[in-house]
Protein backbone atom coordinates (compact mmCIF):
# COMPACT_ATOMS: atom_id res chain seq x y z
CA UNK A 1 0.00 0.00 0.00
CA UNK A 2 1.59 3.28 -1.14
CA UNK A 3 -0.83 5.74 0.49
CA UNK A 4 -3.03 5.20 3.52
CA UNK A 5 -5.57 7.94 4.24
CA UNK A 6 -7.32 8.05 7.62
CA UNK A 7 -10.50 10.00 8.29
CA UNK A 8 -10.68 11.12 11.90
CA UNK A 9 -9.03 13.10 14.68
CA UNK A 10 -5.31 13.06 13.99
CA UNK A 11 -4.29 12.75 17.64
CA UNK A 12 -6.42 9.63 18.04
CA UNK A 13 -5.06 8.05 14.86
CA UNK A 14 -1.44 8.98 15.62
CA UNK A 15 -1.58 7.12 18.94
CA UNK A 16 -2.13 3.89 16.98
CA UNK A 17 1.03 4.34 14.88
CA UNK A 18 4.23 2.60 16.12
CA UNK A 19 7.34 4.50 17.21
CA UNK A 20 10.10 5.39 14.77
CA UNK A 21 8.41 4.53 11.48
CA UNK A 22 8.56 7.82 9.54
CA UNK A 23 11.62 9.29 7.88
CA UNK A 24 9.75 12.51 7.28
CA UNK A 25 6.81 14.24 8.95
CA UNK A 26 5.45 17.38 7.33
CA UNK A 27 2.41 19.22 8.65
CA UNK A 28 0.53 22.28 7.47
CA UNK A 29 -1.89 22.92 10.35
CA UNK A 30 -4.47 25.71 10.48
CA UNK A 31 -2.70 29.07 10.58
CA UNK A 32 -5.12 30.56 13.12
CA UNK A 33 -5.98 33.42 10.80
CA UNK A 34 -9.17 34.16 12.72
CA UNK A 35 -11.16 33.86 9.48
CA UNK A 36 -13.14 31.29 7.58
CA UNK A 37 -10.94 29.95 4.78
CA UNK A 38 -12.97 29.69 1.58
CA UNK A 39 -12.11 28.84 -1.99
CA UNK A 40 -14.48 28.79 -4.96
CA UNK A 41 -14.02 26.49 -7.94
CA UNK A 42 -14.75 28.45 -11.09
CA UNK A 43 -14.41 28.23 -14.85
CA UNK A 44 -14.45 30.79 -17.64
CA UNK A 45 -17.14 30.44 -20.27
CA UNK A 46 -17.07 32.41 -23.52
CA UNK A 47 -19.86 34.99 -23.47
CA UNK A 48 -20.07 38.15 -25.62
CA UNK A 49 -21.67 39.89 -22.63
CA UNK A 50 -19.16 38.53 -20.12
CA UNK A 51 -17.38 40.69 -17.54
CA UNK A 52 -13.88 39.40 -18.31
CA UNK A 53 -11.78 40.08 -21.40
CA UNK A 54 -9.33 37.34 -22.39
CA UNK A 55 -7.18 36.18 -25.29
CA UNK A 56 -7.58 38.23 -28.50
CA UNK A 57 -10.18 40.40 -26.82
CA UNK A 58 -12.72 37.58 -26.42
CA UNK A 59 -15.13 38.12 -23.52
CA UNK A 60 -15.87 35.53 -20.84
CA UNK A 61 -18.08 35.16 -17.80
CA UNK A 62 -17.19 33.28 -14.61
CA UNK A 63 -19.23 30.29 -13.51
CA UNK A 64 -18.94 29.08 -9.90
CA UNK A 65 -18.72 25.28 -9.82
CA UNK A 66 -18.53 24.83 -6.07
CA UNK A 67 -17.14 26.14 -2.81
CA UNK A 68 -15.05 24.69 0.01
CA UNK A 69 -14.39 26.25 3.39
CA UNK A 70 -13.39 25.67 7.01
CA UNK A 71 -13.09 27.83 10.11
CA UNK A 72 -9.45 28.69 10.81
CA UNK A 73 -10.14 30.15 14.25
CA UNK A 74 -8.67 29.35 17.65
CA UNK A 75 -9.07 31.26 20.87
CA UNK A 76 -5.91 33.25 21.56
CA UNK A 77 -4.68 30.81 24.18
CA UNK A 78 -5.80 27.54 22.53
CA UNK A 79 -3.68 27.15 19.40
CA UNK A 80 -0.44 26.03 21.06
CA UNK A 81 -2.18 23.66 23.51
CA UNK A 82 -3.90 22.14 20.46
CA UNK A 83 -0.58 21.81 18.63
CA UNK A 84 1.65 20.55 21.46
CA UNK A 85 0.45 16.93 21.83
CA UNK A 86 0.49 16.55 18.06
CA UNK A 87 4.08 17.78 17.87
CA UNK A 88 5.05 15.23 20.52
CA UNK A 89 3.44 12.49 18.45
CA UNK A 90 5.33 13.72 15.38
CA UNK A 91 8.61 13.40 17.26
CA UNK A 92 7.72 9.88 18.44
CA UNK A 93 7.02 8.76 14.88
CA UNK A 94 10.42 9.80 13.49
CA UNK A 95 13.22 7.40 12.66
CA UNK A 96 16.57 8.14 14.33
CA UNK A 97 17.62 10.15 11.25
CA UNK A 98 14.18 11.57 10.52
CA UNK A 99 13.07 15.17 9.95
CA UNK A 100 10.04 17.20 10.96
CA UNK A 101 8.69 20.18 9.01
CA UNK A 102 6.12 22.61 10.42
CA UNK A 103 4.47 24.97 7.92
CA UNK A 104 2.88 28.14 9.36
CA UNK A 105 2.80 31.87 8.70
CA UNK A 106 3.70 35.01 10.61
CA UNK A 107 0.73 34.81 12.99
CA UNK A 108 1.88 31.78 14.99
CA UNK A 109 5.32 30.71 13.76
CA UNK A 110 7.29 32.58 16.44
CA UNK A 111 5.29 31.02 19.26
CA UNK A 112 5.42 27.60 17.59
CA UNK A 113 9.22 27.88 17.22
CA UNK A 114 9.59 28.22 21.01
CA UNK A 115 7.31 25.22 21.51
CA UNK A 116 9.23 23.12 18.95
CA UNK A 117 12.52 24.06 20.64
CA UNK A 118 11.13 22.67 23.89
CA UNK A 119 9.91 19.44 22.30
CA UNK A 120 12.67 18.66 19.78
CA UNK A 121 15.55 20.64 21.33
CA UNK A 122 17.01 23.94 20.16
CA UNK A 123 20.08 22.13 18.85
CA UNK A 124 17.79 20.10 16.56
CA UNK A 125 16.56 23.19 14.73
CA UNK A 126 18.15 23.12 11.29
CA UNK A 127 16.50 25.82 9.15
CA UNK A 128 13.69 28.28 8.84
CA UNK A 129 12.62 28.10 5.21
CA UNK A 130 10.74 31.07 3.81
CA UNK A 131 8.33 30.22 1.02
CA UNK A 132 7.92 33.49 -0.87
CA UNK A 133 5.23 34.09 -3.47
CA UNK A 134 3.88 37.13 -5.26
CA UNK A 135 0.15 36.80 -5.84
CA UNK A 136 -3.07 38.30 -4.53
CA UNK A 137 -4.13 41.62 -3.09
CA UNK A 138 -1.83 44.24 -1.62
CA UNK A 139 -3.02 46.27 1.38
CA UNK A 140 -2.18 49.97 1.36
CA UNK A 141 -1.60 50.32 5.09
CA UNK A 142 1.33 47.86 5.56
CA UNK A 143 3.91 45.80 3.70
CA UNK A 144 1.99 43.00 1.91
CA UNK A 145 2.46 39.59 3.56
CA UNK A 146 3.65 37.30 0.79
CA UNK A 147 5.47 34.46 2.51
CA UNK A 148 4.99 31.43 4.74
CA UNK A 149 7.46 29.98 7.24
CA UNK A 150 8.56 26.34 7.34
CA UNK A 151 10.55 25.15 10.37
CA UNK A 152 12.83 22.14 9.91
CA UNK A 153 13.91 20.03 12.89
CA UNK A 154 16.08 16.92 12.74
CA UNK A 155 15.58 14.31 15.44
CA UNK A 156 19.37 13.94 15.57
CA UNK A 157 21.24 17.08 14.40
CA UNK A 158 24.34 14.96 13.73
CA UNK A 159 22.63 12.30 11.66
CA UNK A 160 19.76 13.20 9.33
CA UNK A 161 18.71 12.73 5.72
CA UNK A 162 19.57 15.62 3.44
CA UNK A 163 20.20 14.52 -0.14
CA UNK A 164 21.86 17.47 -1.84
CA UNK A 165 22.15 15.49 -5.08
CA UNK A 166 18.36 15.22 -5.26
CA UNK A 167 17.64 18.90 -4.66
CA UNK A 168 16.16 20.52 -7.76
CA UNK A 169 18.25 23.41 -9.04
CA UNK A 170 17.03 26.87 -9.92
CA UNK A 171 18.27 29.38 -12.53
CA UNK A 172 20.96 31.94 -11.68
CA UNK A 173 19.56 35.46 -11.51
CA UNK A 174 22.64 36.69 -13.39
CA UNK A 175 23.71 33.73 -15.56
CA UNK A 176 26.21 35.91 -17.40
CA UNK A 177 28.34 36.13 -14.25
CA UNK A 178 28.99 32.37 -14.07
CA UNK A 179 30.36 29.82 -16.51
CA UNK A 180 28.08 28.39 -19.18
CA UNK A 181 28.31 25.01 -17.45
CA UNK A 182 27.13 26.47 -14.13
CA UNK A 183 24.38 28.46 -15.82
CA UNK A 184 23.07 25.32 -17.51
CA UNK A 185 23.19 23.29 -14.27
CA UNK A 186 21.59 25.99 -12.14
CA UNK A 187 22.18 26.63 -8.45
CA UNK A 188 21.00 25.03 -5.23
CA UNK A 189 18.12 26.95 -3.61
CA UNK A 190 18.79 28.88 -0.41
CA UNK A 191 16.43 28.96 2.58
CA UNK A 192 14.19 31.37 0.64
CA UNK A 193 12.08 29.45 -1.87
CA UNK A 194 10.41 31.52 -4.58
CA UNK A 195 7.50 29.40 -5.77
CA UNK A 196 4.15 30.55 -7.07
CA UNK A 197 0.97 29.46 -5.36
CA UNK A 198 -1.21 26.89 -7.11
CA UNK A 199 -2.54 28.68 -10.21
CA UNK A 200 -6.27 29.37 -10.06
CA UNK A 201 -6.90 27.82 -13.46
CA UNK A 202 -4.08 25.24 -13.40
CA UNK A 203 -4.57 21.47 -13.70
CA UNK A 204 -3.11 21.04 -10.23
CA UNK A 205 -5.88 23.09 -8.61
CA UNK A 206 -8.30 21.06 -6.48
CA UNK A 207 -10.32 23.94 -5.02
CA UNK A 208 -9.25 23.12 -1.46
CA UNK A 209 -8.74 26.38 0.49
CA UNK A 210 -5.20 25.81 1.77
CA UNK A 211 -3.73 23.71 -1.05
CA UNK A 212 0.07 23.97 -1.32
CA UNK A 213 2.06 23.66 -4.57
CA UNK A 214 3.17 20.18 -5.48
CA UNK A 215 6.70 21.40 -6.30
CA UNK A 216 7.08 22.67 -2.74
CA UNK A 217 6.40 19.23 -1.27
CA UNK A 218 8.37 17.42 -3.96
CA UNK A 219 11.48 19.35 -2.92
CA UNK A 220 11.05 18.41 0.74
CA UNK A 221 10.20 14.77 0.03
CA UNK A 222 13.09 14.20 -2.36
CA UNK A 223 15.72 15.86 -0.18
CA UNK A 224 14.67 14.43 3.19
CA UNK A 225 13.61 10.84 2.50
CA UNK A 226 14.60 7.75 0.53
CA UNK A 227 12.51 5.64 -1.84
CA UNK A 228 10.09 3.38 0.07
CA UNK A 229 10.36 5.55 3.21
CA UNK A 230 7.21 6.51 5.06
CA UNK A 231 6.15 10.17 4.85
CA UNK A 232 3.47 11.38 7.29
CA UNK A 233 1.14 14.36 7.03
CA UNK A 234 -1.59 14.50 9.66
CA UNK A 235 -3.16 17.75 8.45
CA UNK A 236 -3.40 16.29 4.96
CA UNK A 237 -5.87 18.76 3.42
CA UNK A 238 -5.84 18.37 -0.34
CA UNK A 239 -3.33 15.49 -0.27
CA UNK A 240 -0.34 17.30 -1.78
CA UNK A 241 2.13 15.51 0.51
CA UNK A 242 0.68 12.14 -0.43
CA UNK A 243 0.92 12.81 -4.14
CA UNK A 244 4.49 14.11 -3.83
CA UNK A 245 5.46 11.00 -1.87
CA UNK A 246 3.84 8.58 -4.32
CA UNK A 247 5.37 10.33 -7.33
CA UNK A 248 8.83 9.71 -5.93
CA UNK A 249 8.40 6.16 -4.70
CA UNK A 250 7.67 6.87 -1.05
CA UNK A 251 4.84 5.57 1.10
CA UNK A 252 2.50 8.02 2.81
CA UNK A 253 0.26 8.15 5.85
CA UNK A 254 -2.30 10.95 5.60
CA UNK A 255 -4.85 12.02 8.23
CA UNK A 256 -7.64 14.59 8.12
CA UNK A 257 -11.02 15.04 9.79
CA UNK A 258 -12.54 17.35 7.18
CA UNK A 259 -15.00 15.57 4.87
CA UNK A 260 -14.25 18.08 2.10
CA UNK A 261 -10.54 17.20 2.32
CA UNK A 262 -11.36 13.50 2.06
CA UNK A 263 -13.49 14.05 -1.04
CA UNK A 264 -10.67 16.03 -2.65
CA UNK A 265 -8.13 13.32 -1.82
CA UNK A 266 -10.42 10.61 -3.18
CA UNK A 267 -10.35 12.34 -6.57
CA UNK A 268 -6.73 13.43 -6.45
CA UNK A 269 -5.23 10.11 -5.36
CA UNK A 270 -7.47 7.89 -7.49
CA UNK A 271 -4.57 7.07 -9.81
CA UNK A 272 -2.33 5.88 -6.97
CA UNK A 273 -2.38 2.85 -4.70
CA UNK A 274 -4.43 4.54 -1.97
CA UNK A 275 -6.51 3.01 0.82
CA UNK A 276 -9.05 5.07 2.76
CA UNK A 277 -9.66 4.10 6.38
CA UNK A 278 -12.73 5.21 8.33
CA UNK A 279 -14.21 6.96 5.29
CA UNK A 280 -17.27 5.56 3.47
CA UNK A 281 -15.83 5.47 -0.04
Amino acid sequence: MVIQVHFGDNLTVLKTVPNGVARLVYIDPPFNTGKRQTRKRTRKVRDPQGDHRGFKGQRYRTEVLGEMSFADVFAEDRFLPFLEPRLREAKRLLTRDGSFFLHLDFREVHYAKVLCDQIFGRDCFMNEIVWAYDFGGRPKDRWPSKHDNILWYALNPNDYVYKLEDVDRIPYLAPGLVTAEKAERGKVPTDVWWQTIVPTSGNERTGYPTQKPLKLLERIVRAHSHPDDLVVDFFAGSGTTGEAAAMHGRRALLIDDNPEAMRVMERRLAGYDAKFVGWPT
